[in-house]
């Protein structure tokens, strides 16, 4: 190439070589400290869009699984309490039938009958103590189904009923009831109860397939967040394992490219000296 010396032309395709290299392993380094191949818009922006698109979905599950979460434990909370009401019931009635025979003194009968009012008191502080984040379904206070979110798009819920377990709701109906009154009240007493533990295991069984389906629901909402979360690292995120070996490729390439413009640089004292040899 010949030389010049208003232009040092060899000089400028080793900086442009330099730039480029020193361009590129910026790059390279900004994939390798963020992990990510696609950062912002300008590294690829119809891909970035797809991956903000993604990234907004996978917000808005996370609110999804949080309100499931919470249906979760208000009903988790509800069935164990509800459990424990049906297993006193059942109590209760060994109580009533004990009571209820005709050869039962009335010292027997009032021995029964304290018995069964303790009960009574325990299942009015699990109906009224069964909360969860403020909310009760056992209380007989909510009337109206409680929604949880079921999708992103916030238009689709997953219901769950509330129930009332106390004792003077529909369902067991034994408020103000005692063991010492005449056979036969105390038989009508029976059979109100048995009423009760048939209505109670009635409602059991709904709570109970409610909550395996948001329970079912959660599992699918993580699945579907694990993809999304998947698919946008395969959209986004570098590959660190290549990206160092190019960083290793580059440097060497930049420290080449510096020693070539130093070449090139030093190209015009060559004409120098000859014209101080002549």
């Amino acid at each position: 190439m010949p030389m010049s010396v208003n232009t040092n032309k060899s000089a400028l395709i080793a900086l442009q070589n330099l730039s480029a290299t020193n361009e590129k392993l910026e790059q390279v380094q900004s994939r390798i400290n963020t992990g990510l191949r696609v950062a912002n818009a300008k590294d690829n922006a119809a891909v970035y869009a797809i991956a903000q698109k993604q990234r907004a979905d996978f917000s808005s599950l996370s609110a999804v699984k949080m309100s499931l979460d919470r249906a979760t434990s208000i009903t988790d909370v509800a069935l164990t309490a509800g459990q424990q009401i049906s297993d006193i019931l059942v109590q209760m009635r060994e109580k009533v039938v004990g009571a209820s025979e005709d050869s039962a003194s009335q010292t027997t009968r009032k021995a029964f009958d304290d018995e069964y009012q303790t009960l009574l008191k325990a299942i009015s502080q699990f109906a009224a103590s069964a909360e969860f984040d403020g909310v009760s379904v056992l209380n007989g206070t909510l009337t109206a189904d409680l929604n949880f979110l079921a999708n992103s798009d916030g238009d689709s819920y997953i219901a769950l009923t509330p129930q009332d377990f106390t004792i003077s709701g529909a369902n067991i109906d034994l408020d103000g009831t005692n063991l010492t009154g005449t056979t036969s009240a105390t038989k009508a007493v029976l059979a109100t109860l048995d009423l009760a533990i048939g209505k109670i295991t009635a409602s059991l069984a709904e709570m109970g397939a409610q909550s395996k389906q948001i329970e079912k629901h959660v599992t699918f909402v993580t699945k579907l967040q694990d993809v999304l979360e998947s698919g946008i690292g395969n959209l986004v995120d570098a590959d660190i394992a290549k990206e160092s070996a190019r960083l290793q490729s580059l440097q060497v390439q930049q420290q080449l490219g510096a020693q070539a413009l130093s070449i090139a640089n030093s190209q015009p004292q060559v004409i120098l000296q000859l014209f101080r040899g002549g």
